[in-house]
């Protein structure tokens, strides 16, 4: 064997190698959730439900920040959302805290415990290293790593937030031009490691749009978030954004009203939102990203949020 044949054999061999991590991974937190599953409320929107020829309906899968937990860097966020009945899984920060996923040990120990109590971790959030934004030189170093993280934790989407300044004008392309580069050079790492970037920004929903096409990779996605669509001055497009968006742009997607319940009158018409939802037939996580007063106010509130998904989301059949 002569030395490029050599070099091609170590190539298809690292990269089969990768290939087989990635499905072990993956495969072992899907097993426990499958198995976490059956102690679960016997509910057709969290359990899935046989339908007719062998199609059933996607679960509904809820999830919650370890922000809106009030339980930011501590490893007791993975048991406390296990005792939350219809919550299925924890958003992390990947450098907030006194502990983060920046330390390889702390990222193991999330993965023991989630598998522990059958919990998913389906996101990352805070991917920005100290000092770090969109546009730093050190701003692809932060999501190798967050990606590096997310795919030992099982975890499929990354959100990349960018606000306010740190937002491109997507009217000129010196501005938008750099993030598009960049998102473009890190999407193939992010696609190997079976994870999405999902962008959350200060953008409207035809900006994204366009920010995304023009990426025009798989592993770019928006996470769409319609009380920051009305937040930034978008409310009027929150809800026409997701069929603008479809399926194919929306990656996962943050639920809230403030401090109030979605029950309550806020920005957003949520029921006339997951209409919309169930229209395009979004079949990802929806992630509360609610505030509340205390972590036990936060398991009363969600209870009622869950209700309230409950009654309005109807998941796809597959």
């Amino acid at each position: 064997m002569n030395s490029h044949s050599i070099s091609r054999a170590a190539s298809g061999q690292g990269k089969a190698n990768r290939l087989t991590r990635r499905r072990v991974l993956k495969t072992a937190v899907f097993g426990t959730i499958a198995a976490g599953l059956g102690t679960r409320p016997a509910n057709s929107a969290e359990t899935g439900t046989d339908v007719s020829g062998g199609s059933r309906q996607i679960p509904l899968k809820i999830g919650i920040r370890a922000a809106s937990m009030r339980m930011v860097g501590t490893l007791d966020v993975i048991k406390r959302a296990a005792g939350m009945p219809g919550v299925m899984g924890v958003e992390l920060q990947a450098t907030s805290g006194k502990i983060n996923l920046r330390d390889w040990d702390i990222v193991r120990r999330y993965k023991r415990a989630a598998d522990r109590w059958a919990v998913r971790i389906p996101s990352l959030a805070g991917v920005w290293d100290r000092g770090v934004r969109i546009h730093s030189p050190g701003a692809s170093d932060s999501l190798i790593k967050s990606i590096r993280a997310a795919e030992l934790l099982g975890s499929s989407v990354i959100l990349v937030a960018f606000f306010r300044k740190d937002a491109p004008d997507m009217s000129h392309e010196s501005s938008y031009g750099p993030i598009v580069t960049m998102l473009r050079k890190i999407a193939p790492r992010a696609a190997d490691a079976g994870v999405i970037l999902g962008l959350e920004n200060s953008l409207s929903p035809a900006d994204n749009k366009k920010l995304v096409d023009l990426v025009e990779h798989s592993s770019v996605g928006v996470y769409y978030d319609l009380h920051n669509m009305a937040y930034y001055g978008y409310g009027d497009q929150a809800i026409s954004g997701i069929q603008l968006l479809g399926k194919k742009r929306i990656c996962q997607v943050h639920v809230k009203n403030g401090t109030d319940l979605l029950e309550q009158r806020g920005p957003i018409d949520w029921p006339a939102a997951f209409r919309a939802f169930n229209k395009i037939e979004y079949d990802g996580w929806y992630v509360y990203e609610s505030s509340h007063g205390s972590t036990d106010d936060c398991v009363e509130d969600t209870k009622k949020n869950n209700a309230f998904l409950r009654k309005y989301v109807c998941m796809p059949v597959r």
